[in-house]
């Protein structure tokens, strides 16, 4: 089975390596229903994630979705149990894949990996999917909101915007190693400073919480065969406020993130989206969440902004976040991405949404 060792996925970096395909075979027959599985029944699943490797069981309709690294610094074990509960409690919205089992950490699966079943499909296309991925939001926004004592272990902070600052403020400490422009830092800065200010007059949180996505850009969605939309990134979900979802999903650096969606829509498309989501929501809880769509949009751009300016200063090592270990294709795109995101007539471009040019009004 030596083959089956490492799998490249890009000819031109020696480092761009699927994980040990023996220690996942050897993973997956400790299984019941697996015990007897050919050696030859993984492949790669042929698509690549920024923080976690995917292989296929042909035949099996089912992913095993194996973490480089824990985008929230969890351990292992840690970080498995959240994913775990991430799907399991998702489910219920008929929008996401099915959680099959969970394979330990170990000495050559460091990380463990979780198995869920494969959504047969095709990344968004934009603005078409719009309305699918809308409904995939809405119907997890929908569910049942548990008491507090039985949300755990995912995430429910007592306020949602300091929580997010909280990461954002994390994030930023890499923007000063990130060979920004003067004019985009000095840009990014300011930014801060609003959000600080912005937070500091909802100490005392009033905002509608729902279980959220958190990185619901349009990547992380597959469109199945009937049409409708299923999220299978379930690594960040929690119970906080759905405007971040939201914009998150219609974002510039949102749509533009996925080498195969890349698209930039309009004004018009973009607040169609946000009419179209609160059409289906009740009135009183349209109410609640009209005052937070603006603001949240630009809170998540700057957490967005922060994040690549983390992954610019982290991803240049050879470690799980290194962008060696990006197919060729994708690494191009990110790279791509980050140029333009922070180029400092885009940074400008996107503020001038907030900041007294062109308006968007959202659910009008």
């Amino acid at each position: 089975m030596a083959q089956l060792k490492t799998m490249a996925i890009a000819e031109d970096n020696p480092i761009s390596m699927l994980p040990n395909l023996v220690a996942c075979l050897e993973a997956l027959r400790a299984l019941p229903d697996f015990a007897a599985l050919d050696a030859n029944a993984l492949e790669p699943a042929g698509f690549t994630g920024m923080a976690h490797d995917h292989i296929r069981i042909k035949g099996q309709g089912l992913i095993l979705r194996v973490p480089r690294v824990s985008q929230w610094g969890l351990a292992a074990v840690v970080n498995l149990a959240y994913q775990s509960a991430c799907f399991r409690r998702a489910y219920a919205s008929g929008h996401t894949p099915a959680l099959h089992s969970v394979l330990p950490p170990s000495t050559d699966l460091p990380m463990g990996a979780l198995l869920v079943e494969e959504i047969e499909g095709r990344k968004p296309r934009l603005p078409g999917d719009l309305a699918a991925i809308g409904a995939a939001i809405g119907a997890m926004h929908g569910l049942t909101l548990p008491r507090i004592e039985d949300r755990r272990p995912l995430l429910s902070p007592i306020n949602s915007l300091a929580a997010t600052l909280k990461t954002i403020t994390l994030q930023a400490a890499f923007l000063e190693s990130a060979g920004l422009n003067v004019d985009t830092l000095r840009a990014l800065r300011d930014e801060l400073d609003w959000a600080r200010k912005f937070v500091d007059r909802y100490a005392q949180p009033t905002e509608p919480t729902s279980l959220i996505l958190t990185d619901s850009h349009p990547g992380n969605f597959v469109i199945h065969l009937s049409g409708k939309a299923f999220f299978v990134d379930l690594e960040k979900a929690l119970y906080g406020l759905p405007a971040i979802d939201l914009a998150h999903a219609t974002l510039y650096t949102s749509t533009r993130f996925d080498p195969d969606i890349d698209a930039v829509l309009t004004e018009g498309e973009t607040a169609s989206f946000y009419r179209d989501y609160l059409a289906k929501v009740e009135a009183r809880r349209a109410a609640q969440l009209r005052p937070w769509l603006a603001p949240l949009r630009r809170l998540v751009w700057l957490r967005t902004m922060t994040w690549c300016a983390k992954w610019t200063v982290e991803s240049r090592g050879s470690g799980g976040w290194s962008r060696q270990r990006l197919d060729a294709r994708t690494r191009s795109h990110m790279e791509a991405c980050l140029k333009d995101f922070f180029d400092p007539a885009t940074v400008a471009r996107q503020r001038s949404e907030w900041s007294g040019g062109r308006a968007v009004e959202f659910g009008a």
